[in-house]
């Protein structure tokens, strides 16, 4: 283990020393992390994930075991990434180009998987670069998302669907009083449904 500050990497982790590690966090067992990547404070990287060529993290993320983020991913504070999941980078991917030659760095552009505030993927479930999901929303594993995902959606499936909506806590919202009111059960926080989005009603 070594501790940099305040920062843990084991030794059989392999962390770029280009890599910017943010206090608090950690990086475990056989994890690497590439060149240019950026955590932010209090980050957990699990047993055997992969942290790509210039992925931001924000603060307080959780990448469990075994998950794959590829560049150019762009994670939000709060973010969790469950075991196995992989965040794709390449739209039409090929190992050769029409001629027959194996492609290079130069014969593709990558795309990424954007995760706002707060938003979990479950474990196995694959992001289809490039697509967004929204902050606090919630992917059921095993799911395969190719489209963006709404905030406070909870989606599952392949193709992901939403199956319904999720509050901060990540507990299913229930129905309020009337058409469009959701109520989430564990705070008592009231959201409004309107043409395919929920909104946080505000005190």
């Amino acid at each position: 283990m070594t501790e940099t500050g305040s920062v843990r990497i084991v030794e059989s982790a392999d962390v770029s020393p280009e890599a910017r590690i943010g206090a608090g966090s950690s990086i475990w067992h056989l994890a690497q992390v590439r060149e240019d990547a950026v955590l932010g404070e209090n980050c957990i990287v699990g047993r055997g994930a992969y942290i790509g060529t210039g992925v931001v993290m924000g603060d307080n993320c959780k990448v469990q075991n075994y998950a794959l983020v590829y560049e150019p991913a762009r994670l939000a504070d709060g973010v969790f990434i469950g075991p196995a999941v992989v965040l794709t980078n390449d739209t039409y991917p090929r190992a050769i180009n029409a001629d027959g030659t194996i492609k290079s760095a130069h014969d593709w552009e990558p795309v990424g998987v954007t995760i706002e505030t707060g938003a979990a993927i479950g474990a196995r479930a694959t992001c289809v670069a490039p697509v967004t999901i929204g902050a606090w929303a919630t992917v059921a594993a095993g799911a395969v998302v190719v489209k963006d995902v709404p905030a406070y959606a909870l989606v599952a499936g392949v193709p992901a669907r939403r199956i319904g909506w999720v509050g901060e806590s990540g507990v299913p919202l229930t129905a309020g009083e009337r058409d469009g009111i959701w109520v989430c059960p564990s705070t008592g926080a009231r959201f409004v449904e309107s043409d395919g989005t929920l909104i946080k009603e505000t005190v």
